[in-house]
């Protein structure tokens, strides 16, 4: 039975604003998917320290550190900025205990290299007159800086103080995180991480694709021809079925090399882990062009999702761990993630399942939509590779 023509039309314009929001989210995501900064609370010699470490790519947007314009910003052009830095740094981090706000005192500017590049570096020693002991203090720390000029950054907060450790991530809807023995409880820990892990699927572009890549082809019924030409599925549980292998096969195998990652067990290296997630897409949305000689997906799903929690796990540890509640974290990142999938699929499969019987579906959706995939795989691979 085919759907009656104004439903087609209704269904398309459902459609099209789905892929379209993807694939111009997609651009804007690949270019500011490592915006990060990182601030740590912890205490040397029992003294309270504050630092916050800024990519200087950030900082340069805002100030033009490279005053003789050869592409590189060196550390003697940061410093002839100092002042406007230290001025920039204090109006953008506010740290208070038990609601008075602590005195940063004079920053130490320096640079530091990190994994992705060189960061500029800013030490403080606030003063907070009501902190007798570091292990029961309840600090608030607000973060707001790069926030107005790039929306998907994250402040990514560690603390390691005398017998409490935790960790938050500082986002413009939530600029402000809570230090204190309460907040860094098993339960809050497993609350916080399922919150963070779905956030990072959705803000995930490239897992995001990956997964809609593999779902394509689920309202279709297999057939020895060109996939447009593929017939629609006429019950729904073998489609059914089939997202669930695929979803299942994903998920379980993203978990164990997230898990495998956290536990150290296995570390390659990050910039390898970006390009074959890259890849992953590229070779998933081909399959689908492969049509009857392609592989069966949910096998896809799970050799690539060795690599996407390679992915997911990096992002676990740049939140910093803690110690006291790994479990718990790891638990609620993990379970994070799959409902922020299981949105994903809630959302997509049944539109396609109600455009499956067209040509639209079948020419521009599945066909169309695996093209382009493989283009922005294509795309991520050459930017990622440093091409």
């Amino acid at each position: 039975m085919t759907i009656r023509s104004p439903y087609k039309v209704l269904l398309r314009w459902l459609l099209v604003p789905v892929i379209l929001i993807v694939f111009i989210w997609s651009g804007k995501a690949a270019a500011h998917s490592s915006s990060n900064s990182y601030l740590t609370i912890f205490a040397p010699n029992n003294q309270l320290a504050l630092r916050a470490d800024i990519h200087l790519r950030d900082v340069d947007l805002i100030f033009d550190l490279d005053s003789n314009r050869d592409g590189q910003v060196t550390w003697g052009e940061t410093q002839m900025r100092s002042s406007e830095l230290s001025a920039w740094l204090e109006q953008g981090l506010h740290l208070s205990q038990s609601g008075e706000k602590c005195s940063l005192g004079k920053v130490d500017l320096q640079v530091s290299q990190l994994a992705d590049g060189t960061y500029l570096s800013a030490l403080w020693a606030p003063d907070c007159q009501r902190v007798n002991d570091l292990a029961n203090a309840d600090f608030t720390l607000r973060y707001s800086l790069i926030f107005q000029q790039d929306s998907l950054h994250r402040g990514l907060l560690k603390v390691d103080l005398p017998n409490l450790q935790s960790s938050a991530l500082l986002s413009p809807e939530r600029p402000d995180a809570q230090v204190n023995r309460s907040e860094s409880s098993a339960l809050r820990v497993f609350g916080k991480y399922i919150i963070e892990g779905v956030w990072h699927i959705w803000i995930g572009i490239d897992h995001i694709v990956f997964l809609i890549s593999l779902l394509l082809l689920a309202p279709l019924q297999p057939a020895r021809m060109k996939i447009t030409k593929w017939p629609a599925a006429k019950t729904a549980r073998p489609v059914l079925l089939d997202v669930f292998a695929v979803v299942t096969a994903f998920t379980i195998a993203h978990s164990i090399t997230l898990c495998l990652t956290v536990m150290e067990w296995l570390t390659p290296p990050s910039d390898l882990v970006e390009q074959a997630i890259a890849l992953s897409v590229v070779l998933a949305s081909l399959n689908n062009l492969l049509g009857v000689y392609s592989l069966k997906r949910w096998r896809l799903a799970f050799v690539f999702g060795l690599i996407h929690g390679f992915g997911f796990a990096n992002v676990l540890l740049d939140l910093g761990l803690p110690i006291g509640a790994l479990a718990a974290a790891l638990g609620g990142f993990n379970l994070g993630v799959e409902l922020g999938q299981l949105v994903i699929v809630l959302v997509f499969l049944p539109l396609a399942w109600l455009m499956r019987h067209t040509l639209f579906y079948r020419w521009v959706v599945a066909a169309g939509g695996s093209f382009v995939i493989a283009l922005l795989g294509v795309y991520w691979l050459l930017v990622r590779s440093g091409v």
